[in-house]
């Protein structure tokens, strides 16, 4: 049965909700075989011993190191899902002035379109409790989002933006002119900036760390937590246990939704928590701006293909809401100019891929004057990890779809296994984007959602043990742009974003008010 539910996101159409058991969404298990490790190029806030050696200080500062500590959170009793999302565009935003923690500036109208589009997206959900940070952007954000609910909205001081001291208030030029060195260290070391005495992206962990230990302890079961750009970022990242260096890399628009799932242990203690969306975004994901304030030239798009019949043992055309769902991927992407597309070599995401090609190639034909739009296809055939699950026997594994606790159908050496070929194909894929003749590439990659997040993973450069901190489904797009190039980290625009898909979508958060579980 199919009920109308949650309307899309910048759109007038209905989200679908459904009984099918492909498409509900369960709780979330994700495999974990060793402690939660928190990667991080420091998690100390006192100053950097000088004493060290000039190689031990430039490893210190590299964002690619690593500091490992245990990190637990506040057991959970149920399944507990916390929605957060940033607040609309301030009259400081629009003028490009440095906010930090200040509580000048206060929504624009665009701010108060963009907190309304978010409201009508999440009206229909059963929230038990809103957080808020106190400023007033974020607040007013809040207010508007939680309607004529009858609960008081929780403001919390940790909920504030990083602190920024003597930048707050300052435009871009102004601050380069006052500060520098240090606001050259900003923008490119930013876990290493100190200012005024103090590091404030630490902080700023250390504060988001204990926002989760409050949030946790909440006796609800749905939250909706509303904050800034910076915090958020940090919230995503210190539930997964992701360091500083990750400060940046999750991008959070203005009024963008990511969404995580907090799940039991049988036998207690820290959570299993798993990034079921990030950065569901009033507009289009693709659309032309900054990543985290830098122009990207270089785009890879993991399409997840759409919904296919039967399980991983058969290789399976897609359905008729798979074909939808393809369908309108192609057109989210319309106005990107895709280079290439690069596919599983499986029935379905090959399908996906000519859908997409198809749009691509007719794109600039809608006039009089029609020039065709060359698109090159190929088939990669470490982007199809079928013959690992097939060896599961297992008609059950649907890659499509991954049902609740679909890693524990995995030992380690099938996973390590899916890693390392999704290792190997994220180094190819990265290959066909660093095309020197192209100075703007978009390629996107068509596969498996199992697939797509071992190439988040090696995006991310994190092990085997994080896939199943991710979840994708059948229709997403995932966004990755390359601000410093192919060499340079990327960073992630959305994941599982499927606001495209309309009432052909899994619901942003629960499926509906009488399920148990979610």
């Amino acid at each position: 049965m199919l009920l109308a539910g949650v309307p899309l996101v910048g759109g007038d159409q209905l989200l679908l909700h459904s009984k099918s058991p492909i498409l509900l969404f369960h709780t979330f298990k994700p495999i974990v075989n060793s402690p939660f490790i928190v990667r991080s190029s420091s998690s100390s806030l006192k100053e950097p011993d000088t004493s060290s050696s000039s190689s031990e200080a430039d490893d210190d500062r590299k964002l690619s190191s690593t500091f490992s500590a245990s990190v637990s959170f506040p057991p959970v009793k149920v399944a507990k899902r916390v929605v957060l999302v940033r607040h609309g565009q301030s009259t400081w935003n629009a003028e490009g002035r440095i906010q930090g923690s200040s509580d000048f500036s206060i929504l624009t109208q665009k701010g108060e379109a963009q907190a309304e589009t978010s409201r009508q997206m999440l009206i229909d959900d059963s929230f038990d409790i809103c957080f808020s940070s106190p400023l007033r952007r974020s607040k007013r954000t809040a207010e508007v989002i939680w309607g004529s609910r009858k609960e008081e909205i929780l403001t919390d001081s940790d909920l504030r933006e990083i602190d920024l001291y003597s930048f707050q208030g300052l435009l871009k030029h102004e601050g380069i002119a006052k500060h520098g060195a240090a606001f050259n260290q900003w923008q490119k070391d930013a876990p290493n900036f100190n200012i005024d005495g103090h590091y404030p992206v630490r902080e700023l962990w250390d504060r988001a760390t204990s926002c989760w230990n409050k949030i946790l302890v909440h006796d609800s079961k749905s939250v909706l937590v509303v904050a800034h750009n910076a915090v958020n970022q940090a919230l995503v990242a210190t539930a997964m246990g992701l360091g500083t260096e990750y400060f940046r890399i999750l991008l959070q628009s203005n009024c963008g939704v990511s969404v995580l799932d907090f799940v039991p242990r049988p036998e207690g203690g820290s959570p299993y928590i798993c990034l079921n969306r990030l950065n569901q975004t009033p507009s289009s994901p693709i659309s032309s701006g900054s990543s985290a304030g830098r122009k990207a030239s270089k785009r890879i798009v993991l399409v997840c293909h759409g919904n296919s019949e039967g399980n991983d043992a058969n290789d399976t055309s897609m359905d008729m809401l798979g074909t939808i769902q393809s369908q309108k991927t192609a057109e989210l992407l319309l106005d990107l100019k895709v280079k290439s597309i690069v596919s599983s070599p499986r029935i379905a995401p090959t399908e996906t891929a000519n859908a997409i090609a198809r749009v691509q190639e007719a794109a600039d034909c809608l006039g009089a004057d029609c020039v065709p739009r060359y698109v090159e296809s190929k088939q990669m055939k470490d982007l199809d990890v079928s013959d690992i699950l097939n060896r599961l026997k297992k008609e059950s594994v649907n890659s499509s779809s991954l049902q609740s606790g679909w890693v524990n159908e995995f030992d380690d050496g099938l996973l390590t296994e899916i890693w390392d070929r999704s290792g190997t194909a994220w180094k190819s894929v990265l290959e066909e984007l660093s095309n020197e003749s192209e100075p703007e590439n978009v390629v996107v990659a068509v596969s498996d959602p199992i697939v797509n997040i071992g190439l988040l993973g090696h995006c991310l450069r994190l092990t085997k043990e994080w896939m199943g901190s991710f979840h994708l489904d059948a229709g997403s797009i995932s966004v990755i742009d390359f601000p410093d190039g192919t060499a340079g980290r990327g960073v992630v625009r959305c994941i599982n974003y499927t606001a495209h898909l309309g009432r052909w979508s899994i619901p942003i958060t629960r499926p509906t008010q009488d399920d148990e579980e979610f």
